[in-house]
């Protein structure tokens, strides 16, 4: 499951406005802050037991390899504007190895200002609909639940 990170960084060049904030050298996005100025509380990712055990089912049902790792993700797209994704992937030189509930989770530090303080669910009621994602960095999302805006 790669990102494809120029259409990310498209996707937030426009979401941002060019008059807000100041340059940030480290994207080259003028307004963009910086993962140091995302201030959450708790793990940077977490799951719920019930989506852990779901990752652990998958893992298991799907017989994968032993080095794939749970990515969580953003990508440009949705009705919001950004787009999360999950999906088994091997870690990077890159990525930042989180461990919720047992489960290692992979993060590319590029998504993580947009990730921070995330705790990913599946529900298992009636009106399950599959991983759900509590975003406390989001401004608004879409009916559906799988983008945001920030």
């Amino acid at each position: 499951m790669p990102v494809e990170e120029d259409n990310l960084d498209d996707v937030i060049a426009d979401l941002v406005d060019d008059d807000a904030g100041t340059d940030n050298g480290e994207t080259g996005i003028q307004g963009l802050p910086t993962p140091d100025d995302v201030e959450f509380s708790g793990p940077p990712v977490s799951l719920t037991e019930r989506a852990a055990e779901q990752v652990r089912s998958i893992r298991r049902d799907e017989g994968l390899e032993d080095d794939l790792k749970l990515r969580v993700a953003v990508e440009g797209g949705g009705c919001s504007g950004l787009s999360y994704k999950l999906g088994f992937d091997h870690k990077s030189d890159d990525d930042e190895v989180l461990v919720s509930k047992g489960v290692e989770i992979v993060v590319d530090p590029k998504h993580m200002m947009y990730l921070k303080g995330i705790s990913v669910d599946y529900p298992d009621g009636l009106d399950a609909r599959g991983f759900t994602f509590d975003n406390p960095n989001a401004s608004e999302t879409c009916g559906c639940g799988s983008s945001f805006a920030t």
